[in-house]
């Protein structure tokens, strides 16, 4: 797969879409006191193709049966990745707020464009034991976090990732982009956004390398080999001591994708998380990615025999970059987050 990043090498390299954060994070946050939770949204203006794929065993979500391909509707607004566990879900309702007062989702009524229904699926991360257990997102956080919404915006220790941990270091958001070369789907862009929040490790322990360099290799992002010291130190942090904890995120196309092109992209970019994050997808976590389809690309055509759809060879192409872009996503947020609550980073332990 020949492919180069995108301008912004993120998510919003996919035109349409747009990524606004929000979050509360005291100086003094600690584990058990202060603020540090947050939340990011993905909005879609205009709506897009969408699907889900779970992938980890405790999960908590919002509207993921609304985007089975056998359902009747076919496009969502926004999407919601929050802190708070469970109780960060009530930001949806901000996000849903925002939407209706700009006329964004399923209209309902011919008669009153104001009449509408906005989707907005969500996922959460377990981040209630960084700062104050009882500070979490709310409907205001995801009104904010919508209204922020913009091709730009911040990566790391922000919004969603804000309480997020990486196993033994901070875990926060990361973004990643590729435009593919020749072949079948040709100038079509993958993209994914992460927050990254696992139970299982982002790094070699005999080598202190970020698992997620497996595919590039360390010296794209100018990694070097870590001393033995360094080494040592690192692995002499207490593992990850709670039993929620989840990576969601979210990986898009411009490619005109249906429903279940994006259920295919969904499940295949979860290999990304396989080979950034060991383990990937435990009883522990409650790993999520939503795939979205702008369909503002074309796919060149390719003839096939009658019995597979026409997209099926740029569909292939499109499942290998989007979980290139998670990995990448990964390796993205784990080396971008800084301290939290005492929390170490990658790059703090690792400097370059």
């Amino acid at each position: 797969m020949k492919a180069v990043p995108g301008p912004r090498d993120a998510l919003t390299d996919v035109a349409g879409l747009l990524v606004g954060h929000h979050h509360a994070l005291d100086e003094y946050a600690t584990l058990g006191s202060g603020a540090a939770t947050g939340c990011t949204v993905v909005r879609a203006p205009g709506g897009v193709t969408a699907a889900v794929d779970v992938r980890g065993g405790g999960p908590g979500t919002r509207e993921t049966d609304l985007l089975d391909p056998g359902n009747a509707v076919r496009q969502l607004n926004a999407i919601l990745l929050t802190g708070g566990s469970a109780y960060g879900l009530a930001a949806a309702d901000g996000v849903m707020r925002w939407l209706e007062e700009h006329g964004e989702g399923i209209p309902m009524d011919p008669a009153d464009p104001s009449r509408v229904v906005p989707i907005v699926p969500g996922a959460v991360i377990f981040d209630l034991p960084v700062g104050d257990w009882h500070i979490r997102p709310t409907a205001d956080f995801g009104f904010l976090a919508a209204e922020a919404a913009a091709e730009e915006f911040a990566r790391g220790s922000v919004g969603a990732g804000v309480g997020a941990r990486a196993g033994s270091v901070k875990g926060g958001v990361g973004t990643a982009s590729v435009v593919l070369g020749p072949g079948p789907a040709e100038g079509v862009t993958v993209a994914a956004l992460v927050v990254a929040n696992p139970v299982g490790s982002v790094f070699d322990p005999r080598t202190g390398l970020p698992w997620a360099i497996g595919t590039d290799g360390p010296e794209r992002v100018g990694l070097r080999t870590p001393t033995a010291e360094e080494l040592a130190r690192a692995n002499a942090l207490p593992v990850k001591g709670t039993v929620l904890n989840t990576t969601i995120g979210v990986v898009a196309t411009d490619a005109p994708l249906d429903p279940m092109g994006c259920r295919r992209m969904a499940i295949t970019a979860h290999d990304g998380l396989g080979r950034a994050i060991r383990p990937a997808h435990s009883p522990l976590d409650g790993d999520t990615l939503f795939a979205l389809a702008t369909g503002r690309a074309s796919i060149p055509d390719f003839p096939l025999p009658p019995a597979f759809p026409k997209d099926l060879l740029a569909l292939d192409t499109i499942c290998t970059a989007a979980a290139l872009c998670v990995e990448r996503a990964v390796l993205d947020a784990v080396l971008t987050a800084t301290p939290v609550a005492d929390i170490p980073s990658y790059s703090s332990l690792f400097p370059r």
